[in-house]
């Protein structure tokens, strides 16, 4: 099934100036919204308890923390969830509550004093601090490694250069475990890691796996941004999503890049732009029939999967779309930067 019918001749690479300024646009409202609301972590990283109840009844969400009061939850905050006749309610609490034996009929005795309800207690989470520090650094370091080593592969899948991919590889994760002994931040650990890693790729010249890692950092911090815009907390859900939109975006990348390296070959003499227009042009047809089946199937998990799935479904509307404009707009261009930026080269070993 074709979409778009052979022979299309789109000038993608014509409008990549624009694309790029649509980009950073993306990228500036997502850092300027972190920076002014900060990470809104879930209890899975910052600690705390969660619990959600649901009433055979209508309550004020008042009475519920006069409850909530009895059994000693600090800092709580109670959201309804679903449509207000469901009367579910989702409770967040700062600190880790004693969740032994006895703590979830003591809770609806007390939610049921309160509220003159009867309370059904659905689920109770609680993560201490330490904990929810130790998987904050954990999903970063996930999120980093899925990239480089990605990025790495397909170094050695399409340049054929198996041998500096595995130095690259054994050079980096060496880096990254020799500033960790200097106690550095995560986050920056992370951020100096990754600025590290581009600046290999581009002096060996690795230009595919350069062109990987730059859309899948694209694709990441823009999703980030969007979530923070629309005031989602980021959970294990949230990484879960992030590092399948890793997967989703790559695929659709490595399908261009196939096409890109086989034109390559059989236009010898066709400029690099018009072998991108060409490769993108060829596979667009695939790029949206995959994209679309997945985006309709985490827009139905978004609206009806409940709760629960909400917070991954729009990760993942987010990032699909995200990632298969990336593939597109942001991998394939870095090719075109690498082969503007070969005649300098050239120009100054000769002089040399």
């Amino acid at each position: 099934m074709e979409i778009i019918k052979p022979g299309t001749r789109f000038d993608f690479v014509g409008i990549r100036h624009f694309a790029y300024g649509l980009s950073c646009l993306l990228i500036l409202v997502g850092i300027v919204s972190l920076i002014v609301k900060g990470p809104k972590f879930g209890i899975d990283f910052a600690g705390g308890t969660l619990i959600q109840i649901k009433a055979d009844q209508s309550v004020s969400i008042g009475n519920i923390k006069k409850g909530l009061d009895q059994v000693k939850l600090e800092g709580t905050a109670v959201q309804q969830i679903g449509a207000a006749s469901d009367n579910e309610f989702l409770i967040r609490a700062k600190t880790p509550a004693d969740t032994e034996e006895g703590f979830t009929e003591q809770l609806q005795t007390a939610l049921k004093t309160a509220t003159g309800a009867k309370i059904e207690v659905q689920r109770v989470e609680m993560v201490g601090p330490q904990v929810g520090k130790d998987l904050r650094s954990k999903a970063l370091y996930a999120l980093f490694y899925a990239m480089v080593f990605i990025a790495i592969y397909i170094s050695g899948r399409f340049e054929m250069k198996w041998m500096t991919s595995g130095i690259l590889a054994v050079l980096i994760t060496g880096a990254v475990y020799l500033f960790s002994l200097f106690n550095v931040s995560i986050p920056f650990l992370i951020l100096l890691a990754l600025i590290i890693t581009l600046l290999m790729f581009w002096q060996l010249r690795l230009k595919y796996a350069m062109g990987a890692i730059v859309a899948l950092i694209h694709d990441v911090v823009i999703t980030v941004g969007i979530l923070s815009v629309f005031n989602y907390e980021y959970t294990l859900s949230i990484v879960a999503a992030l590092l399948a939109l890793v997967g989703f975006s790559l695929n659709d990348t490595i399908v261009v890049f196939d096409r890109i390296r086989e034109n390559t070959r059989r236009y010898p003499r066709l400029a690099m732009g018009d072998i991108i227009n060409r490769s993108v042009n060829e596979t667009l047809s695939r790029t949206i029939l995959t994209s679309f089946t997945a985006w309709m199937t985490v827009i139905c998990l978004f609206f009806l999967g409940g709760e629960i799935t909400r917070d991954f479904a729009f990760a993942m509307v987010v990032g699909i779309f995200i990632g298969s404009y990336s593939s597109i707009y942001v991998a394939s261009p870095v090719l075109l930067i690498f082969k503007d930026a070969a005649p300098s080269a050239g120009a100054v070993a000769v002089s040399g």
